[in-house]
């Protein structure tokens, strides 16, 4: 039995389900809303169910959307025959956030991990390749994280798109501005050492 009323602690237990809340963060956020307007919870719960219900993959670029396709794909003015392409939606809203993208993008929702029994064909790869001609796409740009899978996606795409009619990039690498090169991991200045530009003169 625990030690709050029943009703409190199964509250509890949805929470502590969630990533990154454990059982304390779970318990204070309960306790919030339990000393809350009631308008609160009912928005919190109407919020839940709606997305459940609404969200649903964009038909041409998978990336999630209430309105499909969504309102980037539907853009014309970002019909420039560029796309992006992510591993998830996170990595695309956090792309977009930049401000310093202004064509389309392709979500594959995840990356190659042939230990968790993840290859090719779970990803949103043949989608990508059907998009280039019906799209008149001239660049992909590689954006998959710099993980050990993030690296074997981008390789295993740019290995597919080769014999394709489209300039292949993969976005750039390395130390981050304000980093501090004593603290930097040995690959992220391996990256930034291959990947370094020439200052102009």
């Amino acid at each position: 039995m625990g030690i709050y009323p029943s009703s409190l602690e199964n509250l509890i237990e949805q929470f502590s389900k969630l990533p990154g809340i454990g059982q304390k963060s779970a318990a204070r956020i309960a306790l919030f809303i339990l000393k809350s307007d009631r308008t609160l919870a009912e928005g919190l719960a109407r919020s839940l169910l709606e997305v459940k219900d609404r969200i649903t993959f964009c038909s041409v670029c998978f990336n999630l959307t209430d309105d499909d396709p969504c309102p980037i794909c539907r853009d014309e003015a970002r019909n420039n025959g560029t796309i992006c392409v992510v591993e998830g939606p996170g990595d695309q809203l956090a792309l977009e956030e930049s401000g310093s993208f202004k064509g389309r993008y392709h979500v594959l929702h995840g990356a190659l991990s042939p230990l968790d029994g993840i290859g090719p064909e779970d990803l949103k790869i043949g989608e990508l390749l059907s998009r280039l001609k019906r799209e008149n796409i001239k660049e992909v740009i590689l954006a998959t994280n710099p993980t050990t899978e993030g690296e074997a996606t981008a390789s295993f795409l740019a290995n597919i798109l080769s014999d394709k009619d489209v300039t292949i990039s993969r976005i750039a690498l390395g130390v981050p501005m304000g980093g501090d090169l004593k603290y930097m991991d040995r690959m992220t200045l391996q990256y930034a050492l291959k990947t370094r530009v020439k200052v102009a003169s």
